[in-house]
This record gives C-alpha cells, sequence and structure tokens, in this order.
C-alpha cells in the first residue's frame, strides 16, 4: 500500500453554536472557518476543501474569498472546494478566480467541482432547474477546455461563445480540479471523459460499496489507454480525545444538521442508535485518534484511494469543538494512518 495518501479536511462553514444553545452569527462562523484552517496548515493537514452553499444554515457563499483569507494565514496548506457548484457558476470567471487564488497562494490552490446537494443557487442566479443536465454539462465541457488549452473556442447554450479567447490571469502551471461523483455509474465515466480525478463523496453505508464504481473508474481508464488518476473520498466524522466523548459531542449538532435537511427531503429524524451503528459499520468516522485512523486506514485500503477528506464540521457544533477535531486530525490520526499503510 503506497504511504503517499493525502489527508485533508472539509468543511461546508456549518453555522456554529454557544454554549448556550444560541447560535453565532454568519461574520463569526466565517472567521472561525478561517482559525480552524490555520490550526490545520500547522499540525500537518494537506488539504483544506471549502464548500460552496446558499442557505441559512451554512455561512459560506463565496468560498475563494475565505480561501484567499486561508491563504494568506497559512504557508504549505493546499486549499480548494467542497464542492463548486458548477451549475450555477461561470466557467470563465471561475477559472480566474482561481488563477488568481493560485497566484496569491503560490500554486495551493485547488477545484473540486460538482452539482451541490442542494438547489437554492438555480432561483437564486435566475437558472431553471429544467436545465439542470445542460447547465453542468455545458459548464463542465467549457471550464475542462478553460483548464487545459490557452486559447479556447466554445459554443453552447447555456452562455455566450468564446471565439479563440484567452482567460486572463494566466496560471503559472496547470490549475488543479477534481469532479465531485455521488455514485452513478454516469457521473464516474464523465470524470474519466473530461480527464480528471474523481472525489467519492461517501456521506453513508458501507464505504465498500463503492468499490464497483472505483472499478469502473479504472476500467475507463484502461479503455481510454491512459494511467487512471487520483480517486479520492469524502466523508463526515469528528475526532476526539476518546470514542465515548467524541461520540457525545459530535452527536447533538449532528441530528440537528441531519433533521432540518431530512425535514425538506423526507427523511425520518435521526435515531442514536442509526448515527452509532454509521459510526460502527457506515461511513461516520467518529471516535478516538486511533479509532478513526483505523477506520480511515481501512476505507484507503478497501478502495485503494490516494486521498481522504474529512468532513468535520456538521451543524452547530462549537467552536472549541470543532478546532479540538481539527488539532487531533492533524497531530495523532494524520500520521497513525500513515504507519499504519506504510
Amino acid at each position: 500500500m503506497t504511504t503517499q495518501i493525502e489527508l485533508g479536511l472539509d468543511t461546508f462553514g456549518d453555522v456554529t453554536g454557544n454554549p448556550d444553545g444560541t447560535l453565532q452569527s454568519h461574520a463569526e462562523t466565517l472567521r472561525n472557518v478561517v482559525a480552524e484552517a490555520v490550526i490545520a496548515d500547522q499540525t500537518g493537514v494537506d488539504f483544506i476543501g471549502i464548500g460552496e452553499h446558499h442557505r441559512a444554515d451554512f455561512a459560506v457563499s463565496a468560498p475563494e474569498i475565505v480561501m484567499a483569507a486561508i491563504a494568506a494565514k497559512t504557508r504549505r496548506l493546499r486549499i480548494g472546494t467542497a464542492v463548486t457548484v458548477l451549475s450555477s457558476d461561470d466557467p470563465v470567471r471561475l477559472f480566474q478566480r482561481f488563477a488568481t487564488l493560485d497566484a496569491l497562494s503560490d500554486g495551493r490552490a485547488e477545484l473540486i467541482l460538482g452539482r451541490g446537494s442542494f438547489t437554492e443557487s438555480f432561483p437564486l442566479f435566475g437558472f431553471a432547474m429544467r436545465d439542470y443536465e445542460v447547465l453542468f454539462e455545458e459548464k463542465l465541457d467549457l471550464l475542462t477546455r478553460l483548464l487545459r488549452d490557452e486559447k479556447v473556442s466554445w459554443h453552447g447554450r447555456t452562455r455566450a461563445e468564446l471565439k479563440a479567447q484567452v482567460v486572463y490571469p494566466r496560471p503559472e502551471r496547470p490549475l488543479k480540479a477534481w469532479i465531485g461523483v455521488g455514485g452513478s455509474p454516469e457521473s464516474v465515466l464523465r470524470a474519466v471523459s473530461h480527464g480528471l480525478p474523481m472525489m467519492l463523496a461517501i456521506i453513508g453505508g458501507d464505504p465498500a460499496r463503492f468499490k464497483p464504481y472505483v472499478d469502473l473508474y479504472h476500467q475507463a481508464w484502461e479503455q481510454v489507454g491512459t494511467p487512471a488518476l487520483p480517486i479520492g473520498v469524502h466523508s463526515p466524522g469528528h475526532v476526539g480525545p476518546t470514542d465515548a466523548e467524541a461520540r457525545a459531542r459530535f452527536w447533538p449538532a449532528y441530528k440537528v444538521m441531519h433533521d432540518l435537511i431530512g425535514g425538506s427531503r423526507g427523511w425520518a429524524p435521526l435515531r442514536i442508535q442509526d448515527f452509532e451503528r454509521e459510526i460502527d459499520h457506515g461511513s461516520l468516522y467518529v471516535g478516538s485518534p486511533e479509532t478513526v485512523a483505523k477506520k480511515i486506514a481501512a476505507t484507503v485500503r478497501k478502495l485503494g484511494v490516494q486521498r481522504f477528506d474529512l468532513k468535520y464540521s456538521a451543524g452547530p457544533q462549537q467552536p472549541s469543538v470543532l478546532l479540538d477535531g481539527v488539532e487531533l486530525y492533524g497531530t495523532k490520526v494524520i500520521p497513525m494512518v500513515r504507519d499504519m499503510l506504510a
């Protein structure tokens, strides 16, 4: 097993909570995200991904600005999105923002491109849900051309055409981009057809159920005749001093988040036994540093992936809980995982 596994963190900027149960402001939450990234940088985390949402329970709607603030306060941490909602963005402006961020961070910027799991950005920016598929397909096609070629010609339904257009600023090196995949064969093949590494969002159930998608990804690259690009995994969790303390700290806010989102999607309220079963047998990485490290190493072995990102924020967690989890992940979990895989 390779020892070159990359270990990162993801956050959606979930609005943080106070000890008395009240919520902090979006402004406080944004400042907390930057502070968490600084600790990640100091403790050896490889990457931090900042999610994009346009709803009250998440503070980050302009991830590149948050990423720029992080870049100014860190030295080695790679900084990306988790994910960029490409369907409701403009590929040209997105390329310009990331080329700028990559220059200012000395090559540390990454994109993870996806559809997103919410649809608030569609009416907000004037897009129709009936165009859901064509928006993503056309914008992904244009963006991958911008990432690959200096001079781009393009024509489609969703924006003005380009005619031998050069987009500025020009990056010093190719921008790194991934495509987020939620678990469909079509999404896997789309990643290969556009020449992008694949980030699997595994948020429930046994991670091993994604092995067929990993196999399909490699088979598709074999048919192309090119070595496969990396595969990553994004899953939620929390690191605490002990298994019991990690569960006790994570559960209340995680349930708030789950039930808030689930209320609009027809989910039943989350039960504690379901939460514990997902920790023991599914895709919640909650526990002591050793417990979380063992589970990450097992997933890496099962799926043969090259990166694992722990989505460490979940609902109105207190900032001290998040900071402690980030520090334990960097100082304890990452060295253990690398030792286990060596």
